[in-house]
């Protein structure tokens, strides 16, 4: 009698393949590396905010990194005492006038190398925003001192602008490319002129590319502090230069120097924070063109 070979039972399931080694530590480190960037980029502001309610005493004692009695001495130092609310006023005219001058002139400029091809133009404008900003500041000062403007704001909202409009054009520049040619051709068939065009219905539709870009101009002349070392005047002396003051010959007022610091830095968190969807839109803006 012929022997049968028997059927492998209903239920039997081939064996399943295990994933290799690298794909299962993948997950492992991907999040030892996110841990590790997130501690490295929190742990100098967690320092700074600490250091400011401490007393200079209590920051050169390691004892008390953590476990410290809060004073907040040093804030009303700095916001009384060396009159900082001027300051904070000075940054913000500054930064403010020159990235809504930088917007006023670069939309439309990044509207015009966008739409008609301008590569020359373009690659002035990337030059422009490679080019170091110490080259020109010795003949800045040379030229501003000579016209009797260094000490003045229009001098500072004009070197800050040297940083905001390439930026602008470049990132509208993107943002325009992006957009679809049809809804302006549209536009001009219903009568409209390419001004028209551009006014009533590129210019609405590209509010979240123009307020990426004024963020990021805003947040780069607010921390600016180059231009404004020497350039300002002691009328308008800005934030980041005024920190300064707490550094002399002999010492460092260190809790002083935090908050100032904490007073600089926590405006620019909180816009970046609320802000932060229209900063990722407006920078992906035109990758995916094409």
């Amino acid at each position: 009698m012929a022997r049968t070979t028997p059927l492998p039972a209903a239920d039997a399931r081939p064996a399943t393949r295990r994933r290799p080694l690298s794909t299962r530590a993948y997950p492992a480190f991907r999040t030892v590396a996110l841990v590790v960037t997130v501690v490295a980029l929190l742990l100098p502001l967690i320092w700074m905010v600490l250091a400011s309610l401490k007393t200079n005493v209590d920051i050169y004692d390691p004892s008390k990194s953590f476990m410290f009695a809060p004073t907040f001495e040093n804030y009303v130092n700095v916001l009384t005492r060396n009159n900082y609310f001027v300051f904070v006023v000075n940054s913000f005219w500054v930064a403010f006038v020159s990235t809504l001058l930088s917007l006023v002139l670069g939309v439309p400029a990044a509207y015009s190398m966008s739409r008609f091809t301008m590569h020359r133009s373009a690659l002035v404008v990337l030059m422009a925003r490679v080019i170091p900003g110490v080259s020109l500041l010795v003949p800045w000062y040379y030229v501003f001192s000579n016209l009797r403007m260094v000490g003045g704001f229009e001098v500072l909202i004009l070197s800050h602008m040297f940083v905001a409009l390439p930026l602008i054009v470049y990132i509208m520049m993107g943002y325009f490319d992006s957009m679809p040619l049809e809804l302006e051709e549209s536009a001009q068939v219903d009568g409209l002129t390419p001004i028209g065009a551009f006014r009533r219905i590129t210019l609405p539709l590209s509010v979240a590319g123009m307020a990426t870009a004024g963020i990021l101009a805003f947040i780069f002349s607010w921390n600016n502090f180059m231009f404004a070392l020497v350039l300002s005047g002691s009328k308008t002396k800005t934030l980041p230069v005024a920190i300064f003051d707490f550094v002399s010959y002999a010492s460092i007022d260190w809790g002083g120097l935090m908050a100032a610091a904490t007073v600089v830095t926590l405006p620019i968190m909180v816009v970046a924070l609320f802000a932060q969807r229209y900063i990722v839109s407006g920078l992906t803006a035109g990758a995916t063109k094409g």
